[in-house]
């Protein structure tokens, strides 16, 4: 459910001041923030945002696209390294799935006479 139109957009205080001190310092570096329920506003256009996701600030670096969207929907917090058959598949040495093409055989030696 999207938040009331009436309301406004929802940005915690603390990265709205960041924001403004980085801009109007005109550095370039990453600003550390906590608040993934923030919404992306225009002013933050430009900057780069260290979002956490839980362990680590995942570097996010704002464009007109992201307007209107929360800083958590660019810093996944669960990584997916695939499934457990798929592992186990591969370490058994199992051949390739039906209907696959066969692996290149090696060229053969130059008989000695």
């Amino acid at each position: 459910m999207t938040r009331s139109v009436w309301k406004g957009p929802f940005v915690d205080g603390y990265v709205l001041r960041k924001a403004e001190a980085a801009r109007s310092s005109g550095r370039h570096e990453i600003i550390k923030i906590w608040s993934r329920r923030s919404t992306i506003l225009p002013q933050f256009v430009g900057l780069n945002f260290g979002v956490y996701n839980g362990q680590k600030h995942i570097p996010v670096m704002v464009n007109e696209e992201m307007v209107g969207h929360k800083f958590g929907e660019f810093a996944p917090t669960r990584m997916f390294y695939g499934h457990s058959s798929d592992r186990k598949a591969k370490r058994a040495g199992t051949p390739a799935a039906p209907g696959a093409a066969p692996a290149p055989a090696a060229p053969a030696a130059p008989a000695a006479s």
